[in-house]
């Protein structure tokens, strides 16, 4: 069967594509921005609490700007996957930490309200919402 998209049609298509690609990637990169910056705040009491888990913070940190980094700069399929796979993994540790602890660090069990904590469940949800909506445009445009 021949294809009946005119050429006028596919080419607006490719840019309302594009132009919603470049949203999710400032949705995203602006996400990780704070996502780091919620965990800087939190880094100094866990540097005198639990130190494991600061360098666990740092390492994401530098993480969170290094994707951040690589969706700004353009941002390939790779990238998002990273994003969603650096949010699920917070908010897996963030359930953790708040159900049955981790090694050391047993204050936090139950403090579900805790309002960073809480800023936190939203970003990293936010983060893995628009990274997954961003794969599923690389994966449809291709």
């Amino acid at each position: 069967m021949a294809n009946t998209t005119t050429p006028s049609l596919q080419a607006s298509s490719r840019t309302t594509v594009a132009s919603t690609l470049d949203a999710r990637r400032i949705a995203v990169g602006l996400a990780l921005a704070v996502t780091a910056a919620i965990h800087v705040l939190d880094l100094p009491g866990k540097v005198e609490e639990v130190p494991y888990l600061a360098v666990a913070y740092v390492l994401l940190i530098v993480a969170a700007f290094v994707i951040m980094e690589r969706i700004f700069r353009g941002g390939v399929l790779v990238d998002y996957l990273a994003a969603i796979g650096l949010g699920l993994a917070i908010l897996l540790a963030f359930v953790v930490n708040r159900t049955i602890g981790m090694p050391g660090a047993t204050d936090d069990i139950g403090n579900w309200l805790e309002p960073l904590g809480l800023l936190s469940l939203v970003v990293e949800g936010f983060v893995v919402w628009q990274a997954a909506a961003a794969v599923a445009l690389l994966r449809r445009a291709n």
